[in-house]
This record gives structure tokens, C-alpha cells and sequence, in this order.
């Protein structure tokens, strides 16, 4: 596969639209008392009439993060930036709404109604669009992200909404993003069985946070929607500027690495990066399927900021503690020149606990270490 297009445009948190939370009451308008109709202006002419602004309902009470992130990537997009957000569970209120997230008991997106509670609801991402693999059941940020979320993303990085770039980034940070707060929403577990340890610091737990708490006297979740919006709608915009400006360069980097891993090594499993901080595990992953590469990479070398060198083992998958190939048990936790005597190779910096990774103070005796964990690996293999 060629090098992907390059993407020159940056996107930050100044990118935030202004949030307006409002809790108007039936029937008013936000700009209703700013000119009576008819009102003329000084020519003798009368001034058109300004088009009402768009309302986005959604349920008011508790929040949650996958509503504000539904209403935030709403008003990403040029017919719902200057948006009234209306909290409210009052059918009449809501059915005066333009786009209605995460209450009302429907999903129509012909009508705009993007609810996931009602027991009839059963959508992911590969339901509703075949061509994506993700079979996690939706939320409301998720049916937001789905319909509208390549439009988005065209539109703050002046890309063809079907072009390779958006492709890309809309994959990933579903992927890495927004399905996370699907699940967490829809009560699905990451893994079979207990988990090892408590996850309290993810997105969706801190927006919970946001809420009042029980014992507070001021039961009020109206500042705390608007910070709960500012909070996600950072986030994200933040991710997809990692992503759009580190992530997706890094894939040519690693790509050429691939081509080149014979002249590395004859065994064509060791890749040498020439920067290292590079995000290289997920485009390697990508990279071999693609590419069907015979032989899996056991081992990464690449520099890093101080000038020494780094090997570390490839990872089971992209996600994963586990690693393909650890570097050998005996090194691990041994530094220095204590180190590179039971190793036999000059330079030698320290071993991780774990073996997931090792530094040598040169290129060469980074290469001599992944030489040398290859040899032992293929040995206990054949032991």
C-alpha cells in the first residue's frame, strides 16, 4: 500500500463551539424577546425574519457521557452550532425539537430521533453500516458518531468526507474513542470474568462525577452538563489531533520499516524505526495482515530521546501486556555492566521486569540483544 495522503491541518481545542445549556420553558424561543415580529428598521423596510435556531433535546436529571458527547459533536456541524440544548423528558417539549439524543424511546433518523433505551434497539456500528466491524451495541453518542461523524470530520479537517484521511480517523477513533462510551453506557463488560483491578478514571466516570452528589444540597445538573460537554468535547477534539498529526504520519514510517526489515536482519523479524516515540503498534498489526507477511516481526529497534537505543518485543496484539517474543528471563531486571556480561554484548542498559523491553547504549548493541533473544527464543522453541 502507498503512503497516505498528508493531512496540514491542525485541529485544537479552539475548535470548541460556545456551550448553550438552556432550560426554556415551553414554547419560548431564544430569540423571541430580542425583536417583535414586523419590527422595521429605519429604511421603512421590514428586516426578514431570523431563522430559528436548532434545538437538540435531551433527557435533563443525571447525565452521562454519552449524551454529552452526542451533543457536543452536534454542534460540530454547521446546522447545530449555535444550538439551544434542551434537558427535558416532556414529550411536547421534546417533540418541538429539531434532534432529540438518548430519550424518547425511538430511533428514526429520518426524523432525527437517536434514542438506544427502548427494548427494541439492538444497533451497532456493523448493523448499520456493514462495512465497519464493530458489533458493540450503540449509544447515543455512538448513533451521533455513526450518522453524522464523517460529515464532522471533513469539516474541521477540510478533507473529502470520503477520502482516505476521514476514513481513516473516523476508524480509529471510533475504535479508540467512542465505542469505549457505548459500552460503558450499555453496561458491557471489557473482558469475561472479574476484572484484576477497578477502572474508575475513564471518560464516562469522570463526566459521572460532574453530577451533584447525593448528600449536596443544590441538586442542580445544569453547570454541570455544560462542563460535562466542555470535558468530552476537549477530549476529543484533543484525540483526533493526536491522531490526525502523530498517529497517521507514524504509519509511513512504520510501513518503510516493514519494506526494509530484511537489510536489518535476514530473518526479516527484527524492524528498526528511525524515530523512536513513534506509535507503531497498531500500523504494524495493520501492516502484516496486509501485506500477508510470512514470518510475524518479533522485535522493534528505534533511538530514543537520549540518544541510546530501545528493542522491544511486538505485543500479541495491539492492546495487550503480552508480548510475542520477551526478551530473555535471565536478563530481566539486570543493568548496566552487570547486565552485559551475562549477556555477552557490550553497552547493555537494563532489562524490564516483565521483558517487554531493553536499552543499549548504541544501535549495534540494540541489534545484538534482539539477535540474540531471537536465538534463544527459536532454541527454547525447539527445546
Amino acid at each position: 500500500m502507498g503512503a497516505w495522503p498528508r493531512v496540514g491541518v491542525a485541529v485544537g481545542v479552539a475548535c470548541l463551539p460556545p456551550c448553550v445549556v438552556r432550560r426554556a420553558p415551553p414554547g419560548s424561543w431564544p430569540w423571541a424577546a430580542h425583536r417583535a415580529p414586523g419590527h422595521r428598521t429605519g429604511t421603512g423596510h421590514k428586516r426578514p425574519h431570523p431563522e430559528p435556531a436548532a434545538r437538540i433535546g435531551t433527557h435533563d436529571g443525571t447525565f452521562h457521557c454519552d449524551e454529552a458527547l452526542a451533543c457536543f459533536l452536534l454542534r460540530l456541524l454547521p446546522r447545530y452550532r449555535d444550538a439551544e440544548i434542551v434537558r427535558t423528558r416532556d414529550p411536547q417539549r421534546l417533540a418541538s425539537c429539531d434532534v432529540v439524543v438518548d430519550v424518547g424511546g425511538e430511533y428514526d433518523p429520518g426524523r432525527h430521533r437517536y434514542d438506544h433505551h427502548q427494548r427494541s434497539f439492538k444497533e451497532s456500528m456493523r448493523s448499520l453500516r456493514p462495512d465497519k466491524p464493530w458489533s458493540t451495541k450503540l449509544s447515543s453518542a455512538g448513533l451521533v458518531y455513526c450518522h453524522f461523524g464523517s460529515q464532522i470530520l471533513a469539516g474541521l479537517l477540510g478533507q473529502p468526507e470520503d477520502g482516505a484521511v476521514v476514513t481513516a480517523l473516523y476508524d480509529k477513533l471510533y475504535e479508540n474513542f467512542v465505542e469505549e462510551i457505548d459500552a460503558i453506557d450499555n453496561g458491557i463488560a471489557q473482558a469475561e470474568g472479574e476484572p484484576r483491578y477497578a477502572l474508575t478514571t475513564t471518560l464516562s466516570a469522570r463526566v459521572g462525577h460532574l453530577n451533584p452528589r447525593w448528600n449536596d444540597p443544590e441538586q442542580d445538573t445544569e453547570a454541570g452538563f455544560r462542563r460535562a460537554m466542555e470535558l468530552v468535547g476537549t477530549e476529543f477534539l484533543e484525540r483526533l489531533d493526536f491522531y490526525q498529526r502523530a498517529w497517521l504520519p507514524a504509519r509511513a514510517l512504520v510501513e518503510e520499516a516493514v519494506q526494509r526489515r530484511f537489510e536489518v536482519d535476514t530473518s526479516g523479524q527484527i524492524l528498526e524505526l528511525s524515530q523512536g516515540g513513534c506509535p507503531w503498534k497498531e500500523h504494524l498489526f495493520q501492516l502484516e495482515q496486509e501485506l500477508a507477511l510470512p514470518r510475524p516481526v518479533q522485535l522493534v529497534l528505534f533511538p530514543d530521546r537520549g540518544g541510546q537505543w530501545r528493542v522491544q518485543s511486538v505485543p500479541t496484539a495491539p492492546h495487550s501486556f503480552q508480548s510475542r517474543l520477551p526478551l530473555p528471563e535471565a536478563w530481566r531486571g539486570i543493568r548496566d555492566e552487570a547486565l552485559s556480561e551475562l549477556a555477552g554484548i557490550p553497552g547493555c542498559v537494563f532489562v524490564h521486569a516483565s521483558g517487554f523491553i531493553g536499552g543499549n547504549r548504541t544501535r549495534e548493541g540494540a541489534l545484538a540483544m534482539a539477535r540474540r533473544a531471537l536465538q534463544l527464543g527459536g532454541d527454547a522453541q525447539r527445546g
